[in-house]
């Protein structure tokens, strides 16, 4: 690809030129942002890598002017600064910037963020996919024995996260070692039962200072999502409570709505399971995926089988890229665990087909189930997706697995 770099620091300049020209991508470089808006409509590069702080005109100002330009309008604009506010990064993407990286980036990761930028790419990865408890042994070796967490990477906004069960350990444990910089992130959780929350307390990005950590998760009448965290940290049943968080971690509580957040678009709808429990629909770089955790279908010939909220549900996860989606009980278990809040595969299946999702990922195992239950589940949604002559793509995701679109 054909990258611009603009910045007045000639030792950056030349850093980011050897990093981009190793991997055999064409660079031009410019000390001054002036001189850059001169030339860069003949350019027309793939991407521009601008500073934050120049003289005549910074770097946003520069942004402004490139996204007015039409036949700049495919190129890419990624924000390179010392500054690390959360602040002049947002100031930014309202500009146009594709992205934002801080300077103090580790000099192994800084080619691959730019890379995660310019791809478009969007990057979920699962940490825990079994519900209501942890398991271990021989029989859940292959799935693994995590409670629900998941995470989406697009691009360089916040990082996404759903569900706090165990698995957040093992996403705390991967940023750690693959992201030691400061982090950014917002966790989605869909309700408070223990095993959506119980491990929010061992996710060290919260504990460290210049980290921002945004918390959102379902109104629970007169219980908002931060007194639900706070609570379940008190000194009589955990040790550490939330004052001892070091990260600046902000809270909202959410209904049935609809949020704008940088570049990436949340929707929410509550959903059939006891309490308040939220599904929630991640629109980023023309991809969307839902997640639809704990969550009851009711077969058509119950009693309590609710048209209506299957038409809502079908359209709120109508052509989405990937459907991620309670499926805790395989056909024949389901008669004795009616009312318990969770979907068996024929009507996870239903709702796969009437709205036309390219993938069906089943989530949330009941932690009686071996590896070889989960195959068997699997086996039995796609034989039922074939017959209804269907194309969508059905997976188990085990824990570890990540999925890229």
């Amino acid at each position: 690809m054909k990258f611009v770099i603009v910045d007045d620091d000639l030792d950056v300049l030349a850093l980011l030129a050897r990093t981009l020209e190793a991997a055999r991508h064409d660079v031009s470089v410019y000390s001054s942002s002036r001189s850059a808006l001169l030339e860069l409509e003949q350019e027309r590069p793939d991407c521009v890598i601008a500073d934050v702080l120049m003289p005549e005109m910074d770097g946003i100002e520069l942004c402004r002017e490139l996204r007015r330009r039409p036949s700049l309008d495919k190129t890419k604009i990624i924000m390179f600064s010392a500054k690390p506010y959360d602040l002049d990064r947002r100031r930014a993407l309202e500009f146009g910037a594709d992205g934002y990286l801080v300077k103090s980036l580790a000099h192994n990761a800084l080619l691959q963020s730019i890379m995660n930028i310019m791809s478009d790419q969007v990057v979920v990865r699962y940490w825990g996919v079994r519900g209501t408890m942890p398991v271990c042994g021989p029989q859940a070796v292959r799935y693994g024995g995590n409670t629900p967490c998941l995470s989406v990477e697009h691009g360089s906004e916040p990082l996404a996260v759903f569900d706090c069960g165990t698995g957040i350990k093992q996403l705390s444990d991967h940023l750690a070692t693959a992201h030691p910089e400061r982090i950014t992130a917002r966790i989605f959780i869909s309700h408070t039962h223990w095993d959506h929350i119980n491990h929010l307390p061992f996710f060290a990005p919260l504990y460290a200072p210049g980290n921002h950590i945004e918390i959102y998760g379902p109104h629970q009448g007169d219980l908002t999502i931060d007194q639900a965290v706070s609570a379940q940290m008190n000194s009589v049943y955990f040790p550490v409570t939330t004052r001892e968080f070091g990260a600046h971690v902000s809270y909202r509580s959410l209904r049935e709505e609809k949020l704008e957040l940088g570049q990436a678009r949340v929707e929410t709808m509550l959903l059939k399971h006891p309490g308040y429990c939220l599904g929630y629909k991640l629109t980023a770089r023309g991809r969307s995926i839902c997640y639809i955790t704990d969550n009851e279908l009711y077969p058509k010939q119950h009693p309590r089988h609710d048209a209506h909220y299957f038409e809502r549900l079908t359209e709120f996860v109508h052509g989405t890229d990937v459907l991620i989606t309670d499926c805790t009980y395989r056909d024949h278990e389901y008669a004795s665990k009616a009312d318990w809040g969770h979907s068996s595969v024929r009507e996870v299946v239903a709702l796969a087909a009437q709205a036309k999702v390219k993938r069906l990922h089943l989530f949330h195992h009941d932690p009686d189930q071996t590896d070889d239950d989960i195959d068997r589940k699997h086996a039995e949604a796609r034989q039922q997706l074939c017959a209804l002559g269907v194309n969508t793509e059905c997976e188990a995701p085990a824990e570890g697995s990540k999925l890229v679109i």
